[in-house]
């Protein structure tokens, strides 16, 4: 029988732990497939690993990684497609967005042949209109300036193949944008649309400074324009400083208009200047990744595996 990992980051969500653990019994234990749902902790400071320890004790189907810290969500998934077993894997995030009874039709389209099904959030029940802006504007600008295509209102809860899974353990990068690698990976895939409800419990852990540094993790990931752009902005405006330059030696030779022009040096002074600090924050930011590259520090560090454990195990 088929073995089917669901792999579920969780931070600090010990509303909704226990609630996702049985909604997930509930729509796969009604289809042909042993299952594992495998819990990665990114280092949460509430109930939620007790309650893990709990679900493993109770069930042999459960394996909870505790992660040494907060790492992050892209982290914190990587850390599971790195330990499950499933001849498919499905991630999927722990707050009940991600609907369980959505399950049965991940698989169904994997028996069909496709070795990746991703999820499509048509819309989001509850969410900020600021917040569906920003998504949507986001996905216009890294498909405008990516050669990778990324769905609008894709999610990361998809279905992997175990052919999938081993070609992304290959992928070492630090920065994350586990959306764009799989649009990359290549492989059969298809994409099942759905409503995301809102969250059981709880608030989401996605603030406002993660989803900006989400955003850029993808474009810089993915896309070397806007080191480009920079370098159009300094041709562009070289050119202008030219014929700048050509005017005020006309003025200064020819003319008796030439008077101190502090206020025009000012302003262009002021001009260049900040095109310059732009132009050095791209490379900069660029820079700033190769050197988190090449340092080659692991990716995420694991404090406990808690899997279960048979009472008559060393008797």
């Amino acid at each position: 029988m088929k073995l089917i990992s669901i792999i579920t980051p969780v931070f600090n969500e010990q509303e909704n732990v226990e609630v996702f653990y049985q909604e997930v019994l509930l729509a796969m234990e009604k289809l042909p497939y042993t299952f594992e749902i495998i819990f990665v902790d990114d280092g949460s400071n509430d109930a939620t690993p007790a309650i893990l320890d709990r679900l493993v004790k109770k069930d042999s189907r459960v394996r909870a990684i505790l992660l040494a810290r907060n790492f992050g969500h892209q982290v914190a998934l990587t850390c599971g497609l790195d330990y499950a077993l499933g001849d498919a894997v499905i991630t999927m995030d722990g707050d009940m967005q991600h609907p369980p009874e959505l399950l049965p039709a991940l698989l169904s389209k994997w028996e069909e042949g496709f070795e990746v099904v991703q999820t499509v959030r048509l819309r989001t029940e509850g969410i900020s209109w600021f917040k569906s802006f920003t998504s949507g504007l986001f996905y216009k600008l890294i498909n405008s300036i990516s050669k990778v295509q990324v769905q609008d209102g894709g999610s990361d809860f998809r279905l992997l193949d175990k052919k999938v899974v081993e070609s992304f353990r290959l992928f070492k990068e630090r920065a994350r944008f586990i959306r764009g690698m799989i649009s990359a990976i290549g492989y059969r895939q298809v994409e099942v649309e759905f409503a995301a409800p809102k969250r059981f419990a709880g608030q989401s852990k996605f603030s406002l400074s993660k989803m900006l540094h989400f955003a850029l993790d993808g474009i810089t990931a993915y896309s070397k324009l806007p080191l480009r752009f920079a370098f159009y902005i300094g041709v562009i405006l070289g050119a202008i400083s030219i014929f700048l330059t050509i005017h005020v030696i006309y003025i200064k030779l020819f003319t008796q208009q030439a008077v101190p022009g502090w206020a025009t040096i000012a302003a262009t002074t002021l001009l260049f200047g900040g095109l310059q600090l732009v132009g050095l924050g791209i490379i900069g930011e660029y820079v700033g990744r190769i050197f988190e590259e090449v340092k080659q520090r692991p990716l995420y560090l694991v404090r406990d595996e808690l899997i279960h454990r048979n009472p008559n195990d060393g008797k």
